[in-house]
């Protein structure tokens, strides 16, 4: 039985997720990143905004990216922003279009673009069915055309982080500014990269393709179709894509901007978030305070309310002080910003984004740079102390700021470590020196986790 896909490896249909220039671009320097989340309704998209605008304005190239809806980021920045397809009003010279996104020129040197999450979602459903026609055929099933494919919910997830890749391998932007959902939505489609390949590295194995040759043979005893050569090369090259991804998320110019609008909750939903981001290895650059109203005011009313966020921003204050954050505050317009006018009196509050911008490592001074090839090993989160001449020990040592005792969760599974701070997870891979020693304990100490290690009789080397 003949393999499903073509022999040249390249299946049916593109995927999209090829290497850096499967997209019409090539690799160039990484931009400075500004990842911007925070509470839900606390004006993610208008801090976006404004911090694109304060990154122009510094004489970068900046593109700010956002998922939002047309309507809403539209009446923020005070302009239309077409979809991909439409006609693009864009003032020459215009960048290229990105697969998903048109960038739109709304000031001067800042171009904005909302991303297209319906047609990643139908893109990628009538790829799916090229690749499987031949399965597809001889269940007798008929192909959805692209016009009656709806986006299922999480299409705007793989719409960002595809467009956000895509624009980091042009090389044609100093800054990219991303509007990002809540904190915990953020966060989850963060970690989506390094967790689905982690995810394609179990299920098709690369060592695997090894045995390749016996597949006509299988085939014929088995009497079912066997993996043909096209899923090892949408494989790898899945992989690469989200490779790719990965590495401007962890990119040395990339960090994260909190936005709080202080009050009762402010301080806790602060404290989760920096251990969640510490957790996946995500720096904080500032945390933008919000809407702040006027103090000393003569009306009982909103003097009531502007002490309780002054009480929640000193709360904030201490928080940034204890992690070396910048607190930036933002104050209300007494209307809903409109417009780059509007947008201008918030940038000039807003903390800088260029090259000399402070961007905390929370990752500790061993970390390394992600991976760029599927081969080679996962990087080491954290760092490792050498205590075996005093204490015949080695504690691995991984900042979480802001994590509780009673929130954390530690697992060993194999040569990985499971480690979780609130609803927050991540699969950490053991360093080769760790997985030779058996756990013994783990303390949460100044905002640092400490896992100790003993070396195990068995597995250690002896001289």
């Amino acid at each position: 039985m003949a393999d499903v896909g073509d022999e040249d490896g390249s299946g049916p249909a593109g995927d999209g997720y090829g290497p850096p220039g499967a997209d019409g671009t090539a690799d160039g320097p990484a931009p400075r990143t500004v990842l911007v989340t925070g509470q839900g309704g606390a004006g993610r998209t208008t801090v976006a905004a404004a911090t694109a605008l304060a990154a122009a304005r510094e004489g970068r190239r900046t593109l700010l990216l956002s998922a939002e809806a047309p309507r809403a980021l539209e009446a923020v920045l005070g302009a239309a922003l077409p979809a991909p397809g439409e006609d693009a009003t864009a003032p020459s010279p215009s960048p290229a279009p990105l697969s998903l996104a048109c960038p739109v020129r709304v000031a001067e040197g800042l171009w904005a673009a909302r991303v297209d999450e319906g047609a990643e979602f139908r893109e990628r459903a009538v790829a799916l069915q090229e690749q499987g026609r031949t399965a597809l055929e001889m269940l007798g099933s008929d192909a959805l055309d692209e016009d009656e494919l709806t986006e299922l919910p999480g299409a705007d997830v793989f719409a960002l982080l595809r467009v956000l890749g895509a624009a980091h391998a042009t090389g044609e932007w100093d800054t990219v500014v991303v509007d990002m959902p809540p904190t915990p939505r953020a966060l989850a489609v963060l970690a989506l990269p390094e967790r689905a390949r982690r995810y394609l590295r179990r299920l098709v194995p690369p060592e695997r393709q090894a045995a390749r040759a016996l597949r006509p043979m299988l085939a014929q005893l088995a009497g079912v179709p066997m993996p043909a050569r096209w899923l090892y090369a949408a494989t790898a090259r899945w992989d690469e894509g989200l490779a790719r991804v990965q590495r401007a998320v962890e990119s040395a110019g990339t960090s994260v901007r909190l936005v709080a609008e202080p009050g009762p909750l402010a301080a806790e939903a602060l404290r989760s978030a920096r251990a969640g981001l510490a957790l996946h290895g995500l720096r904080i650059d500032t945390l933008v305070a919000n809407r702040l109203l006027p103090t000393r005011s003569s009306d009982s009313w909103l003097a009531a309310l502007s002490g309780g966020q002054q009480a929640a921003l000193k709360e904030l204050r201490e928080e940034c002080e204890a992690d070396g954050v910048v607190l930036s505050e933002l104050p209300h317009l007494g209307r809903d910003p409109r417009g780059t006018a509007d947008l201008a009196l918030l940038a000039t509050e807003l903390g800088g984004t260029g090259p000399g911008s402070t961007v905390p490592d929370v990752r500790g001074p061993d970390a390394t740079a992600p991976s760029r090839t599927p081969e080679a090993p996962a990087p080491v989160v954290g760092r490792v102390e050498d205590r075996l001449g005093a204490e015949g020990l080695l504690v691995w040592v991984l900042p979480l700021p802001g994590a509780r005792k009673d929130e954390l969760g530690l697992v060993r599974r194999g040569d990985e470590l499971v480690v979780g701070t609130g609803p927050y997870r991540r699969v950490l891979p053991l360093s080769s020196a760790l997985r030779r020693c058996r756990v013994t304990g783990a303390a949460l100490e100044r905002g640092e986790l400490r896992v100790r290690f003993a070396p195990d009789p068995d597995l250690w080397p002896t001289r």
